[in-house]
C-alpha cells in the first residue's frame, strides 16, 4: 500500500529531532578540530600542533578582545601565553633555530647584505626572520625578498620613552609563539650587519647555554637614569642598587626571553614614561633587560654584547657611524679581533671565568645607508668568509 501524504508528513516529524541533534553534533565537532586563531601575523610555515594545542585554551579570549579591539588586553594576553610555552625548544629530536627581531622605524637599508647572508646557507630551517616596523607605513612594499610577510603587529617608537622596550618584548613574544623549537633571540636595528656567516654564527650561539646581555653597574649617570621618573618612584621594585646599563641589543636564550615576556613586577617600573624635565636621561631599552637578568639570573648571563658598536669619542649619546670611505677589509678584520666589554672590569676582573672568555663579536653597527655597496663589495671574500 502506497504511503498517504498524512503518514509522510508524521515520519518527517518525527526524524526532525534526530537531525537536529546530529547537526549540532557535526558543527560542534568542525570546530573542536579547527586550528584557532593566533595573535601574531601568518608566516609561510605552520604552527605546530603542540603550538596550536597552547593557544586552544584562549581562543574564545582572542575573539572577545578582537571584537572590542582592546590592544592593551590583546598585548597582554600575547605575553601571558608567550610566558607559557615549552621552556625547552621541542620536538628535542628538531635542530635548534635562531630568532633574528629587527626592531626599525623605516625599511632596512642593510637588506642586501642580509639576503645573502641567510641564504648563503643551505640549512634554511634553522632560523626565523620578524621585524618590528612603524605600523603606518607599506610593509609589502619596504620589506621583500627574506624580509616578505616577517613583521609583527607593531605600535611606534620613540627614544626616550618605553615604547622600544615594548618592542623588544613583542618581537620576543612572538617568536616564542611563532616556532617551538626557537633557542636563541637576538635584537637587531636597522644599522646592524653580521660580521660572520650565518653557519659561524648558529654554531657559536647554539652551543651556549648563557645570555649574552651587557650588563654594567657603576656607569656614570646611573642615579640620573634610575631617578628619571621621579627621585623614588623606581622603588621598592627596583632600588638603586639594583639597576644596571647595558647594550639595548642582545642575544637572549629561551629561558630569558620567557623571563621577559613575563615579567611584571620590574616592567611595571620601566614602562612609567620619565618627567619631561629628565627625559634625555630616559633609556629603558639600555636599562630594562640589564636590570631584570641581573636581579633574576646573573649566573645564566654573558654580561657583554655580542654587537659591536664604537663608542671612543662620542658623547652626544650616539655611538660613531661609519660610512662608505670607512668600509674595506681591515674593518671587519679588526671588529673581529676585538675582544667584547664583559660587564664593569673592576668588578668582574676578578672572575676568572669572565677573564678567559673572548667571545667573538657575531654583529657590528652603526653603518650608513651609504655603505651598502662597500659592504656587499667585499660580502663574499670578508665578511661571510670564516
Amino acid at each position: 500500500m502506497s504511503p498517504t501524504p498524512l503518514s509522510l508528513l508524521c515520519a518527517l516529524l518525527l526524524t526532525l529531532p534526530l537531525a537536529i541533534v546530529f547537526t549540532i553534533n557535526t558543527d560542534t565537532t568542525t570546530t573542536a578540530t579547527v586550528s584557532p586563531p593566533i595573535p601574531t601575523v601568518h608566516f609561510h610555515r605552520p604552527i605546530s600542533p603542540p603550538h596550536q594545542k597552547l593557544i586552544k585554551n584562549t581562543t574564545s579570549l582572542i575573539e572577545d578582545i578582537d571584537q572590542k579591539n582592546d590592544e592593551n588586553s590583546y598585548e597582554k594576553l600575547l605575553l601571558q601565553m608567550a610566558g607559557e610555552v615549552n621552556k625547552k625548544p621541542s620536538p628535542t629530536s628538531s635542530p635548534k633555530k635562531l630568532a633574528f627581531m629587527f626592531l626599525t622605524v623605516g625599511s632596512l637599508p642593510m637588506a642586501p647584505l642580509w639576503e645573502l647572508y641567510f641564504n648563503r646557507t643551505k640549512r634554511k630551517n634553522l632560523y626565523n626572520i620578524y621585524i618590528h616596523a612603524n605600523p603606518n607605513l607599506r610593509h609589502d612594499l619596504i620589506f621583500q625578498g627574506v624580509f616578505t610577510n616577517r613583521t609583527i603587529p607593531s605600535k611606534l617608537t620613540r627614544r626616550h620613552t618605553p615604547s622600544l622596550a615594548a618592542a623588544h618584548r613583542r618581537l620576543l613574544a612572538h617568536a616564542l609563539l611563532n616556532d617551538p623549537l626557537k633557542y636563541m633571540f637576538i635584537l637587531l636595528s636597522p644599522s646592524c650587519i653580521p660580521i660572520h656567516s650565518f653557519d659561524f654564527t648558529y654554531k657559536t650561539l647554539i652551543k651556549s647555554k648563557k645570555s649574552f646581555v651587557e650588563i654594567l653597574e657603576n656607569e656614570p649617570g646611573a642615579w640620573g637614569r634610575w631617578a628619571a621618573r621621579g627621585d623614588s618612584v623606581m622603588a621598592p621594585e627596583v632600588e638603586f642598587d639594583m639597576f644596571r646599563i647595558g647594550s639595548q641589543f642582545s642575544v637572549l636564550t629561551r629561558q630569558h626571553a620567557m623571563v621577559a615576556v613575563s615579567d611584571t613586577r620590574v616592567w611595571s617600573k620601566f614602562k612609567l614614561p620619565c618627567l619631561k624635565e629628565n627625559r634625555y636621561r630616559c633609556y629603558p631599552e639600555e636599562n630594562y633587560l640589564p636590570t631584570l637578568l641581573s636581579m633574576v639570573d646573573t649566573v645564566g648571563c654573558v654580561p657583554a654584547t655580542l654587537t659591536f658598536v664604537e663608542w671612543k669619542g662620542r658623547y652626544d649619546g650616539h655611538p660613531h657611524t661609519f660610512h662608505a670611505q670607512d668600509v674595506g677589509p681591515e674593518l671587519i678584520r679588526t671588529i673581529r679581533g676585538r675582544r667584547p666589554r664583559y660587564g664593569d672590569e673592576q668588578i668582574n676582573g676578578s672572575d676568572v671565568s669572565l677573564r678567559k672568555r673572548n667571545d667573538p663579536f657575531l654583529f657590528a653597527r652603526k653603518f650608513g645607508s651609504d655603505t651598502v655597496g662597500a659592504l656587499m663589495d667585499i660580502a663574499n671574500d670578508v665578511i661571510l668568509r670564516d
